[in-house]
């Protein structure tokens, strides 16, 4: 068997936690491979909503193992939350729910590092989460990590006061007065005592060898599919950085986040918009800062489950999707949010860039100077919410579609028309 992978093509927020909740029940093991409480990923059914931060949104489906994989990091105060949450609406993680012994713990201190750094860049801000998403990777990277694994050991709490400290350090040579930084609305004491009560609900939850596990169900035949977090344009190494997350947000993530070969790598599911939308700051060649894409916001519902900020809005992006399915090696698309575009009776897609008065049809490493060049075409401009096979597509909506594979070569075979797990059609 191989594993099979669910990633986003854009810069997040594309809905690949509906996907992954839709065809989760056809899978045996479900397992995040890279990010942290930064996403959240948005299920709805049976008039219920639930959105996720660190657990895989295959958790629905208590039949089925999910796995938070070493390239995950958790913040066990935000773990205990979502369980909370998850529990008043009758799911029990517990039951299903494993834990890489080689995932990273985001501290105390990595928030307030975070809120720190992002405070001192001024004007130059990059519209972090605050989540200390950064500062953990920096950490790791370095080898002065603590991990899951490190938790139930004797000298967890040296390990755990070595690191604050050292942190501490760091903060007081940007400022002094870091007392005015809040984590959750907390005084810093306030929230270090509420973690290390949420570092014991942690250890209630099994701690495993992932990469062992998992490797192991694929030798016994057990289907995998790898749920990736963020977006591909928000890679570290080839989104528009510096405007990018700490982690591998591509294909090639998931092979060092759950520690599989890239030989195991089975289906590609790339899952993109039908527009685009963009959280914080950075380049966003086709956004429409105008009423067009104060519709799109509205409409789409475009403000970050995470941080709660409006979404920045804009037309497909064609030359930034092709890009992103070459890094990724997608095999199948699927398109997210086409009921959003119903009342528009044109459409847009950028099919080139305009830069240095040359036309071209790739990302340039100078990555901030780029007009788009539009194509227009027709909207199918009526409620497809409702759609509940392909038979019945607008005429326009097939077009649309059919102009994004003959753009990028790869088919979509599915097409999200609202938030619900229903609202999915399979072409």
């Amino acid at each position: 068997m191989k594993v099979d992978v669910i990633l986003g093509l854009q810069w997040g927020d594309e809905g690949k936690g509906k996907i992954v909740d839709v065809l989760s029940p056809d899978y045996d093991v479900i397992a995040r491979f890279q990010g942290g409480p930064n996403a959240g990923h948005t299920i709805e059914f049976d008039g219920k909503k639930f959105v996720l931060h660190t657990i895989p949104s295959g958790i629905f489906n208590p039949e089925k193992i999910n796995i938070i994989g070493n390239g995950v990091i958790i913040d066990p105060f935000v773990f205990l939350k979502e369980i909370t949450s998850l529990k008043t609406k009758n799911v029990h993680p517990e039951k299903n729910l494993l834990i890489s012994k080689k995932a990273h713990l985001i501290l105390p201190t990595h928030r307030l590092l975070d809120a720190v750094f992002e405070a001192d860049k001024g004007k130059l801000k990059i519209g972090s989460t605050l989540k200390g998403i950064g500062p953990t990777y920096t950490d790791k990277v370095a080898r002065l990590g603590v991990r899951v694994g490190d938790i139930c050991s004797p000298d967890f709490r040296q390990k755990y006061e070595d690191l604050k400290q050292k942190h501490f350090k760091t903060i007081q040579s940007i400022t002094l007065d870091f007392a005015q930084f809040k984590i959750e609305g907390m005084d810093f004491g306030d929230y270090e005592d509420k973690w290390f009560d949420a570092l014991e609900a942690l250890k209630n939850f099994k701690q495993i060898d992932s990469e062992i596990f998992i490797n192991k169900c694929l030798d016994e035949n057990k289907s995998v599919l790898a749920e990736g977090a963020q977006g591909s344009l928000l890679d570290i190494d080839f989104g528009s950085y510096p405007f990018v997350t700490s982690s591998s947000t591509i294909c090639a993530g998931v092979c060092t986040g759950l520690g599989i070969a890239p030989s195991k790598v089975g289906k590609v599911f790339g899952v993109f918009k039908a527009y685009c939308t963009r959280v914080g700051s950075g380049p966003f060649p086709t956004e429409l800062d105008d009423e067009e894409g104060n519709k799109m916001r509205e409409i789409g519902r475009e403000f970050g489950s995470t941080t709660g900020r409006p979404r920045r809005c804009g037309w497909l992006d064609l030359v930034a999707l092709k890009y992103a399915v070459m890094l990724n090696g997608v095999t199948e698309l699927v398109m997210m949010k086409a009921d959003v575009l119903n009342t528009f009776e044109n459409l847009k897609v950028s099919t080139n860039y305009l830069f240095n008065d040359k036309i071209i049809d790739y990302i340039p490493f100078e990555d901030h100077h780029l007009q788009p060049v539009y194509k227009t075409v027709k909207g199918w401009n009526t409620e497809v919410n409702n759609v509940v096979k392909t038979d019945s597509f607008p005429q326009e909506l097939n077009d649309y579609l059919h102009l994004i594979e003959n753009e990028t070569g790869i088919k979509i075979t599915v097409v999200s028309l609202g938030p619900d797990r229903t609202q999915t059609i399979f072409r």
